[in-house]
């Protein structure tokens, strides 16, 4: 069990830290990077993997469910906790609802349930930006505007790659082949941008970091364990759902507290240190998983 975890974990962990050396030494622009991946790679990985012939939709019924509900009653809990220790409800809940299911669970998934299943993950993937943009996006600002944000290239390939897998219609193997190769490539980049991103966290942002940081990975495991049994989810949808769960807090976050102004310094702190958590916490959701 111990030398599966670090095959899975080994290959993330080192993509992750060669983007962190590097950004070290030249301190990139990820600007044009950044705006690639989000609105060429990312779609096309998540249409390809749920048009794919071999994704079936309606295997994966009590997995979406399930996904849905951790994300909500992850929220929930964050809420109380936010009333606990007087923390902005704004800056904290979203942090906790929200995994990073691209950067870090995409890789992740694929490394530990095999290609067969990677259908599943881009699915609570695809699960979790829905509501990210649209809740999400809703809590974080009461100013959010939904529709622009549910427009976006992501969001339209989720609705596409659920079209095509509930109908079977699909673009020619010749040309969904390039497609494919095309979004396979977001995988080890957004790895590598992850790395960089690591680079920004300073020892000064620690202490206001941590809450967010401890209560996303240890909310989801805790919600995330009960729910597959009564769900009764079973081998790689039970796994699935609880390395989901064990997951830190989405980077994009970031992105819409920065948008909306909304502690943005706090969720950063929140969302780097708790990327940096992930070495702790990864493997321990991956035992439970596999």
């Amino acid at each position: 069990m111990v030398w599966r975890i670090a095959q899975v974990i080994i290959p993330v962990f080192l993509i992750v830290a060669v983007g962190y050396a590097y950004a070290r030494r030249t301190r990139p622009d990820l600007t044009a990077f950044n705006r690639i991946v989000l609105d060429v790679l990312s779609p096309l990985l998540v249409y390809t993997a749920l048009a794919a012939k071999e994704f079936r939709l309606g295997d994966y019924g009590p997995l979406l469910a399930g996904g849905a509900i951790l994300i909500l009653a992850t929220g929930a809990v964050a809420w109380v906790l936010s009333r606990l220790t007087h923390t902005q409800p704004r800056t904290l809940v979203p942090v906790v609802m929200f995994t990073n299911c691209g950067n870090m669970g995409l890789p992740l998934a694929l490394l530990a349930f095999g290609p067969s299943h990677f259908g599943a993950a881009v699915a609570l993937f695809s699960i979790s930006n829905v509501i990210h943009f649209s809740l999400g996006a809703r809590i974080t600002s009461a100013h959010a505007r939904t529709r622009d944000l549910l427009l976006s290239p992501l969001m339209i390939s989720s609705a596409l790659g659920f079209a095509s897998a509930a109908t079977g219609v699909r673009p020619p193997d010749v040309i969904f082949t390039g497609m494919k190769l095309l979004g396979e490539a977001m995988l080890p980049l957004m790895l590598f941008a992850l790395g960089v991103r690591l680079t920004l966290l300073k020892r000064e942002d620690i202490p206001r970091g941590l809450l967010g940081a401890f209560a996303r990975p240890l909310i989801g495991l805790a919600v995330a364990l009960p729910l597959a049994w009564m769900l009764d989810l079973q081998g790689e949808a039970k796994g699935q759902l609880i390395l989901f769960s064990a997951l830190p807090p989405a980077v994009m976050q970031f992105l819409l507290a920065e948008r909306y102004r909304q502690e943005p310094e706090r969720v950063a702190a929140m969302i780097l240190l708790g990327n940096a958590l992930a070495v702790v916490f990864v493997p321990i959701g991956l035992a439970l998983s596999l």
